[in-house]
């Protein structure tokens, strides 16, 4: 159970790091997207560096429950745009991300909990 707990995490790290950089090297097909829905160039990089904030916060025991907190919040704002657009391959991915990033909060909450 613990490997396969370190696979997902390091899954969702990497997630979280390639989406982030994606929005903040501003690749345009992320531009395309977002733009649809209000995002201008600034905000898109403003929230790719929450994303890529995230992914580097979730390696970290101390930070991981707020790391995937706010990783699983961008996502979140992702699903509903990809909902709206009528992706649902790309919608499904997402949603089992942040359900995966919900585990390790709860997982992250538990372990801090039993420390104290």
């Amino acid at each position: 159970m613990k490997l396969a707990s370190t696979v997902v995490l390091i899954l969702l790290i990497f997630l979280a790091i390639a989406s982030g950089l994606a929005k903040i090297t501003l690749m345009q097909q992320d531009v395309d997207f977002f733009g649809k829905y209000g995002f201008s160039k600034p905000l898109l990089i403003i929230f790719g560096a929450t994303q890529l904030l995230g992914g580097v916060l979730l390696p970290f025991r101390k930070t991981r429950f707020f790391g995937a907190a706010i990783v699983a919040t961008t996502f979140v704002v992702s699903l509903v745009l990809l909902i709206a657009e009528g992706n649902i391959p790309v919608s499904i991915i997402t949603l089992v991300a942040t359900l995966l990033l919900g585990m390790v909060m709860k997982q992250s909450w538990n372990a801090a909990v039993s420390k104290s």
